[in-house]
C-alpha cells in the first residue's frame, strides 16, 4: 500500500455510518411497500450502568432515524437470571418483535453465555447466539456480531487490501476478536464473504515483545482490549491500517474526563496509512450494523412467513 502522505487518512466511521443509514432507510420503505411490518428491535437493559444507557439511546436514536420501531426495557439490578430469561422468552414469542437484545455487560449475578443464548437465533440481531456465532465459524448465512462487521465494512468502504495481507487482531473476546478473525481469514467467496487475510491473534498472555513484532509485520492491526495507549508508534508498520474497536473513558490532567481508544492515536497516525479515531469509528458502525440486522431479521422472518 502506497500513501502521498506522512500523516495517516482518518477512516470517518460516523459519516460512513450515516451514508449506511441513508441506504437502510430506502431499504425499509421498499420492505414496508411490499405489505411488510416495520421491523421492531427490542434493547433490554439491567441495572443502571450509564455508559449502558448511553448505548442503548444511540441504538433507539438510530432506529428512529432509518424508521424501525424500537422498545426498551429497563431492569432493575435485583432482576434474576430466571425475571430476565422470562422476559427474553416473552420477546422471543411476541411475533410483532424482530430483533432482541440484552445490554452487555449484565450484573455478575446472571450468566452473560445463558442470557446470549435464551435470545432465538432469529431475532439475536447482537449476533452472539451460539447459534449464529456457529454458523459464522462454519462460513454459513446468519446474523454476525455487529460490531466485527462493523469493522469489516468500514475496511471494504474504506478500499483497504485484505486478500492475503497480514491481520493481527488484539483481543479475543467471544463478542469481537473471536468473530472478527473469523471474518478477516474467511473465504470471501463462501456466505459470509470473508476478507482472505493471514490473521494472528493476540491476547493478554502474549509477551510484550512478541505482540510488538506481530504487529510490525501487520498490514492491519485491530485492538480491542479497552487498555488505552496499548498500541504505540513503534509497534506499526509504515502505511499499515488501524482499527481501533478499544473505548475507555478516562480523565485528563485538567480534570476533564474524554473517550480515550487502545491506540495512541496522535502518534500512531504519523506512521500509519488508515487510522480509526475514537470517539467517532468502529462505535458508529456498530450502531449501522446493528439497524442492519434488525431489517435482515425482519426479512427472513417475512420469508419463512411466506412459506
Amino acid at each position: 500500500m502506497r500513501f502521498t502522505s506522512n500523516m495517516a487518512q482518518i477512516i470517518d466511521g460516523k459519516n460512513m455510518a450515516n451514508q449506511i443509514h441513508s441506504e437502510l432507510c430506502k431499504e425499509l420503505s421498499q420492505f414496508v411497500a411490499e405489505g411488510n411490518p416495520v421491523p421492531h428491535l427490542t434493547a433490554i437493559i439491567v441495572g443502571e450502568d450509564p455508559a449502558s444507557q448511553k448505548y442503548v439511546e444511540k441504538k433507539t436514536e438510530a432506529c428512529k432515524e432509518i424508521g424501525i420501531r424500537s422498545r426498551t426495557i429497563v431492569l432493575p439490578e435485583s432482576t434474576t437470571q430466571a425475571e430476565l430469561l422470562d422476559v427474553i422468552d416473552q420477546q422471543n414469542k411476541d411475533e410483532s418483535v424482530n430483533g432482541v437484545l440484552v445490554q452487555l455487560p449484565v450484573p455478575a449475578h446472571i450468566d452473560e453465555r445463558t442470557v446470549c443464548n435464551a435470545i432465538i437465533a432469529a431475532k439475536d440481531v447482537d449476533g452472539f447466539n451460539e447459534i449464529n456465532i456457529g454458523r459464522l465459524a462454519l462460513d454459513m448465512n446468519g446474523i454476525v456480531p455487529a460490531t466485527p462487521l462493523g469493522v469489516k465494512t468500514l475496511l471494504e468502504r474504506a478500499n483497504i487490501p485484505t486478500y492475503g495481507r497480514n491481520a493481527v487482531v488484539v483481543g479475543r473476546s467471544k463478542n469481537v476478536g473471536l468473530p472478527l478473525s473469523i471474518l478477516l481469514h474467511s473465504d470471501g467467496s463462501h456466505a459470509t464473504k470473508g476478507l482472505d487475510a493471514t490473521v494472528t491473534i493476540c491476547h493478554r498472555y502474549t509477551p510484550a515483545k512478541e505482540l510488538a513484532k506481530y504487529c510490525r509485520q501487520a498490514d492491519i492491526i485491530v485492538v480491542a482490549v479497552g487498555k488505552p495507549g496499548l498500541i504505540t508508534k513503534d509497534m506499526v508498520k509504515p502505511g499499515a491500517c488501524v482499527i481501533d474497536v478499544g473505548i475507555t473513558r478516562i480523565q485528563d490532567e485538567t480534570g476533564k474526563y474524554k473517550l480515550v481508544g487502545d491506540v495512541d492515536f496522535d502518534e500512531v497516525r504519523q506512521v500509519a496509512g488508515h487510522i480509526t479515531p475514537v470517539p467517532g469509528g468502529v462505535g458508529p458502525m456498530t450502531v449501522a450494523m446493528l439497524m442492519q440486522n434488525t431489517i435482515l431479521a425482519a426479512k427472513k422472518q417475512a420469508a419463512d412467513r411466506a412459506n
